[in-house]
């Protein structure tokens, strides 16, 4: 996939370079937890908890491939427009909007996981009186996280004005954040973490 603007993934400098040869393939990087939420969103709507849902990408195909005669893999496709966040939704009368991020870095999160329009999105959500957060997992730490979105943007203002850090340690996200229990069902009960910071309740 090739975006039409914003920030391109690989163009910041980390201090954990790579010694690979390989080719890194970031397309299914935060699909486990993205399955798990969605495990997590279909309950919500069974048990007419909230209505959230998984933002489609619009995406423009340019090249087909046919392996066999009742096979096609597309090959080559652009997004039509940056992408905005992973999720939205409404939930108790509120505007619910987040994105989910997946690292398996141990000690930070990187910004590189995320993209400057992505951030301004929801940046203008919360602005506009939505509850926007990141879910972010640790899978080193076997961790989940909600991250309000006005804490991260205090870190990430710093890192675009004033050529601040890269990235946000491991323990201030876990400070500022809250753990969100894995369950059977739902798997990850973060409406219960918006209830605690965002509506004041349990």
């Amino acid at each position: 996939m090739k975006y039409p603007s914003g920030i391109k993934r690989g163009t910041l400098k980390t201090n954990n370079p790579i010694k690979s040869t390989s080719r890194v393939n970031y397309g299914s990087r935060g699909m486990t937890l993205e399955k798990d939420l969605d495990q997590t969103n279909t309950y919500y709507l069974k048990e007419n908890i909230a209505v959230i849902h998984k933002k489609p990408t619009p995406i423009t195909v340019v090249k087909v491939d046919y392996p066999s005669r009742n096979k096609a893999k597309i090959s080559e496709a652009y997004y039509k427009t940056p992408s905005t966040s992973d999720y939205n939704g409404i939930y108790k009368g509120k505007y619910i909007d987040f994105e989910a991020k997946e690292t398996k870095n141990k000690t930070r999160f990187p910004f590189i996981n995320i993209h400057s329009h992505q951030v301004e999105h929801m940046r203008q959500c919360h602005q506009n009186g939505g509850i926007v957060f990141l879910i972010i997992r640790f899978s080193a730490h076997n961790e989940v996280m909600l991250y309000p979105i006005e804490r991260f943007l205090v870190h990430w203002d710093e890192y675009i004005l004033n050529d601040g850090k890269k990235s946000i340690p491991y323990q201030t996200i876990k400070s500022e954040s809250i753990l969100i229990q894995e369950k059977f069902n739902p798997r990850y009960d973060y409406l219960r973490a918006v209830d605690e910071f965002f509506l004041k309740e349990r």
